[in-house]
């Protein structure tokens, strides 16, 4: 399994340490050819704007949109926004996106970098993964300048939502998985072993 990680900016190195203390092969993604023989990738939290700007620069933007089409794609944070088929209060011509999740983002649902905030979240699917050495019990989450799923199509499986009937936080669909916390800055590989699950069986 290879596994690649869009590192046009943002926190991807984070992401390549959780996969390979995984024993994964995992590799940078900043032209079209990285994408070649790759299983599946992550899109990585960060500037979602910068990210979208830099992928069009690098003629990435439609291989991306290709990719996701047919391999697993997992976004975090701004990947999770890059992932959204819509993005909300989004004015004319604004940031590009991938696209493919049905869901409709709000960028800075829980306001700014001040507004950050570390929350447990309930997420029965991660069980499916889990290994006897994981964490128990809710995952602690880590939400910076961090966007909300605010609408989701009826193809889309809502996988956490924040205590209380809050907005919802992580989501899937089909070969796609949203979240739009960072996973990657956790001690805990529960939600890096839900992904690597979703490759190897589609499930």
């Amino acid at each position: 399994m290879k596994i690649g990680v869009l590192a046009l900016q943002g926190a991807f190195r984070e992401h390549i340490h959780k996969l390979q203390a995984l024993e994964v092969e995992a590799s940078e993604v900043r032209l079209p050819d990285h994408l070649r023989g790759l299983d599946a990738l992550i899109i990585p939290g960060g500037e979602s704007t910068t990210m979208g700007k830099l992928a069009e620069s690098f003629d990435l933007l439609q291989p991306l949109k290709a990719f996701t089409r047919e391999k697993p794609t997992w976004g975090t944070c701004a990947g999770l926004i890059l992932l959204a088929n819509r993005a909300a209060r989004q004015k004319k011509g604004g940031q590009p996106l991938i696209g493919g999740l049905n869901i409709t983002v709000d960028r800075n649902f829980f306001g700014r970098q001040v507004d950050s905030f570390e929350a447990d979240l309930d997420v029965p699917a991660l069980a499916q993964a889990a290994r006897p050495e994981d964490p128990t019990g809710p995952f602690h989450a880590i939400f910076i300048r961090a966007p909300a799923v605010v609408e989701v199509g009826p193809q889309v499986e809502i996988l956490a939502r924040l205590p209380e009937n809050g907005p919802i936080v992580a989501v899937r669909q089909g070969h796609l998985l949203g979240t739009a916390f960072h996973p990657e800055l956790s001690n805990d590989l529960r939600f890096h072993r839900y992904f690597l699950r979703m490759v190897e069986t589609g499930r």
